[in-house]
């Protein structure tokens, strides 16, 4: 019988359910314990009671009761060799070229446009099945410690170690890193500079993923904006910085704002799509810019160019991609 356990949440388990957690460390553990455990307080998340279908978080501290031996049996993956992700080569070269930074602690990754993150439904591509082909000398394997979306090309941190991991999940977690993400937009943006302060919840239903405002069930949700460049009513060049990090949280707001990201028909429908001639119809949302303080107190801040679907855009509107190198950055 072994002890009550803390074990902090690793990058790679972020949005991973409490229940699924445990039967990925646990696999001896019934379902009916589990619930039972979870009724009667035993199992707690950063010291608050917690519910089987609750989302982990970067950095949080998950309580762990006294567990029976069949319990606490080693992960079937450790029992038997457990099989790696198929590395697709040609993308593990593309991933390669594409790291704008790396040192002993980090890789900073230009994630491209349309590459998952992580696996999910019929998901068979994404970044962490290829987190091997970017271990290089190290004999840990990378980690993810945040995520993009899909369609969102930009600026990737991965921690190089299990220590590292610990240091910028607790960077994002308490907000001290910043992201600044650039997108082009439909319509006017007013006013030039604001914090969006709208809560968001998960739509119900199987049409996959989708959010909105909820002022009742929603999770807290502010995004600070700023205009760089405004085209008559046509478009605008906005500089985002996400306070919080919820699922999709700068496609919902901007949408609520009656600007929707160009490119964004799953939140913008057809007004999200402009029509001339050599304009993309991908997502115009980009990572622009992670900055984050090492433990050392030095400051680590990477940038990654405009894709080239948004860099034609730019070019498409007269927008200079150097001329908003300083947006929200005075506030960092």
């Amino acid at each position: 019988m072994s002890g009550v356990k803390t074990v902090a949440i690793a990058g790679d388990e972020v949005d991973m359910r409490v229940d699924r957690w445990f039967r990925k460390h646990y696999p001896g553990l019934a379902h009916g314990r589990l619930e039972k455990l979870l009724r009667k307080g035993e199992i707690r998340v950063d010291g608050k009671r917690a519910k089987a279908n609750q989302r982990l978080e970067a950095g949080q501290q998950v309580r762990v009761p006294p567990m029976g031996d069949a319990e606490t049996s080693a992960p079937a993956a450790d029992k038997r060799e457990k099989k790696k992700p198929e590395i697709d080569e040609a993308l593990a070269e593309e991933l390669r070229q594409r790291i704008l930074f790396m040192d002993n602690d980090v890789i900073a990754l230009d994630k491209p446009a349309g590459l998952a993150t992580q696996g999910g439904t019929g998901q068979k591509v994404h970044l962490d099945a290829m987190l091997d082909a970017l271990r290089f000398d190290k004999s840990e394997r990378p980690k993810l410690v945040h995520r993009l979306d899909k369609d969102t090309s930009g600026v990737l941190l991965i921690a190089r170690s299990a220590a590292a991991a610990r240091w910028l999940t607790a960077a994002f977690r308490a907000k001290t890193a910043r992201k600044i993400y650039w997108a082009l937009v439909v319509g006017e943006v007013k006013p030039k500079a604001a914090r969006i302060d709208l809560p968001i919840a998960k739509l119900p239903g199987k049409a996959g993923e989708k959010m909105a405002v909820d002022f009742e069930e929603g999770k807290k949700a502010q995004t600070d904006y700023e205009v760089v460049e405004q085209l008559a009513k046509r478009v605008a060049w906005v500089a985002l910085s996400p306070v919080t990090g919820r699922t999709h949280q700068l496609r919902v707001h901007m949408m609520e704002r009656r600007t929707p990201i160009v490119g964004d028909g799953k939140y913008g429908g057809q007004e999200a799509f402009l029509v001339a001639e050599g304009l993309s119809r991908k997502l115009h949302l980009h990572a622009r810019e992670v900055q984050v303080t090492r433990p050392n107190g030095h400051v680590l801040r990477v940038t990654a160019p405009l894709p080239e679907h948004m860099l034609k855009a730019w070019q498409f509107f007269g927008f200079d991609p150097d001329g908003g190198a300083d947006a929200l950055r005075e506030e960092i």
